[in-house]
């Protein structure tokens, strides 16, 4: 049977991508025409410049390592040398960093840049090492974590570290390094809330404008210090860390299990989070308002975030309209959501000076948003992240990218008449009945969630005459009056058409270790269904409405 018919991903047949090379560095010319830079600015920096000033903490449960971002350079580029002497690892090599967050992902990451190689972020609990894992993404080294008895090229994390201390005389210098703007600098995978994870990517150019447009907008300083406790497999996640080597603040990186612990302690001024973290920190300033009468919601919130925070980030999944509304007015910690996909990265984002309640703001310097006749979104991007995927089934590049780079969402939205895009769902997520009725499911997920009793809630029509939610309990046991009251509530507020007739309730939560949460805490549409397909067509399975 052909791989394709077996849904494996296979490496794409469109041209590579140009590596970053070691050569001699062009001198400037003048002034340049306005056109893409051979080199992108930020990168060019993230290799060369050490940084003056600023902190990289990583943060545990047992305490927190702090170090100086200068060090940090050094050690990189210390590292770097091993990597290249020990390993053979140059321009257009791979290394995959298969390992939860750490001092020793950050400094891999930052030796590839200097060497001109590339990464590939692995993330735990989706792969596992394996000669063949090393084979299927052409890996010529392989950092990790976890047991890796037999499988050749394997540098256990636990020895990084070591690598980069001082060596008795002073560092040797590294060759120059130039990165072109179409360079792919690490290699991506999607979050797997459908399917299995395609590999993609992303060049130097699309990391340099990104960067260079979060910060016109949010305006770090070396006073900040931003959190980060998603896996750094995730790019955007690095973001934060080339963004203090660029801009000398602080960066704080640490996990989810050590999140909360850790939050108060490092006293933040921004925090980068996904939806459903910032879902649990409303539930946990409720708890704590109920255990202290008198202190206000915006004191709770302070008590948990710390004293500095300026803003706080989300993204990468639609956050509740309640989430957004109690954090901007009664905590009084201003949550801004943004807009991006792994192929086109932050497209649109709300921040201080340009905020509207209910969108995902304007589209950032460097992007165009489009809306097709059938209300789907496009992306145009100066720098595209990619024109195709690298890791696929034949056909997925051409369903996404147009040869431009231009990117089908597959989302659902309109763009008001002051440019700030509003997203509806997914257009795989429009749900037609019998009767030939549309339903756009994520405004009822969306009143849904808004219960404080439940987390997560996905709509199906399993027989496409009637509408069952199954939704993941807020906490345990699962409060079932709480959760019959919102379904009728909700249903009190919407047409028949999107009358919702029973809820399933999730026992056990969805969780990402059960499966049925991506690393970014979002539903899996797909494995939810198979979880619950016996009770989604049993109509005696269920709260009723």
């Amino acid at each position: 049977m052909p791989p394709e018919q077996r849904g494996e991903l296979r490496a794409q047949p469109q041209p590579r991508q140009g590596r970053g090379e070691l050569r001699d560095r062009p001198q400037p010319t003048g002034t340049r025409p306005a056109t893409p830079p051979a080199e992108p600015e930020t990168i060019r920096r993230i290799v060369d410049e050490r940084p003056t000033r600023g902190h990289l903490h990583v943060a545990r449960l047992d305490g927190t390592r702090t170090i100086p971002l200068p060090e940090l350079h050094d050690r990189a580029n210390r590292l770097a040398h091993h990597l290249r002497s020990t390993h053979g690892i140059g321009p257009g090599h791979r290394i995959g960093i298969l390992a939860a967050n750490s001092l020793a992902w950050v400094l891999l990451d930052l030796a590839a840049l200097r060497l001109g190689a590339q990464t590939a972020g692995l993330e735990p609990g989706k792969f596992t090492p394996s000669a063949e894992l090393a084979d299927r993404y052409a890996l010529h080294l392989l950092c990790t974590d976890q047991p890796a008895d037999g499988v050749p090229g394997v540098l256990p994390m636990d020895e990084v570290l070591a690598l980069t201390e001082p060596g008795p005389g002073p560092d040797a210098p590294l060759p120059p390094v130039t990165w072109a703007a179409g360079d792919v600098t690490t290699i991506k995978f999607t979050s797997g809330s459908t399917g299995v994870p395609k590999g993609l990517g992303a060049t130097a150019g699309s990391i340099d404008s990104s960067l260079t447009a979060v910060q016109e907008i949010f305006e770090h300083t070396p006073d900040d210090h931003l959190f980060v406790f998603l896996p750094l497999s995730l790019l955007q996640q690095r973001y934060w860390v080339y963004s203090a080597l660029l801009h000398g603040h602080d960066v704080t990186v640490t996990t989810y299990e050590a999140a909360f612990a850790t939050l108060r302690r490092v006293r933040p001024t921004v925090v980068m989070g996904v939806p459903a973290f910032y879902e649990t920190a409303r539930r946990q300033i409720g708890a704590r308002l109920r255990r202290t009468p008198g202190q206000s919601p915006e004191q709770a919130a302070r008590a948990l975030f710390g004293d500095r925070v300026r803003y706080l980030w989300t993204g990468s999944a639609p956050a509740s309209p309640a989430v957004l509304r109690f954090f901007h007015h009664e905590a009084r910690l201003p949550l801004y959501e943004g807009y991006g996909l792994n192929e086109t990265c932050i497209v649109t984002k709300n921040h201080p000076g340009a905020h509207r309640e209910g969108s995902v703001g304007r589209a950032v310097r460097g992007k165009e948003v489009l809306i097709g006749d059938d209300g789907v979104i496009s992306v145009r991007s100066t720098h595209p992240v990619n024109n195709h995927y690298t890791y696929a089934r034949p056909g997925d590049s051409e369903k996404v990218f147009s040869p431009d780079g231009t990117v089908r969402t597959g989302d659902l939205g309109h763009l008001d008449e002051d440019g700030y895009l509003f997203v509806h769902g997914r257009a795989d997520d429009v749900i037609v009945l019998d009767n030939g009725r549309k339903v756009i499911v994520r405004p009822l997920e969306e009143l849904m969630r808004a219960d404080p009793a439940i987390a997560e809630c996905v709509l199906f029509s399993p027989t496409q005459t009637d509408l069952v939610a199954v939704v993941s309990p807020a906490a345990a046991p699962a409060d079932h009056a709480a959760i019959a009251a919102r379904l009728a509530a909700v249903n009190a507020a919407t047409t028949p058409d999107e009358r919702i007739s029973r809820v399933l309730v999730a026992d056990p939560p969805f969780s990402i270790e059960g499966g049925l949460l991506t690393s970014q805490y979002k539903p899996k549409r797909p494995d939810i269904r198979a979880a619950y397909h016996a009770p989604l067509h049993s109509q005696e399975a269920g709260i009723h409405a």
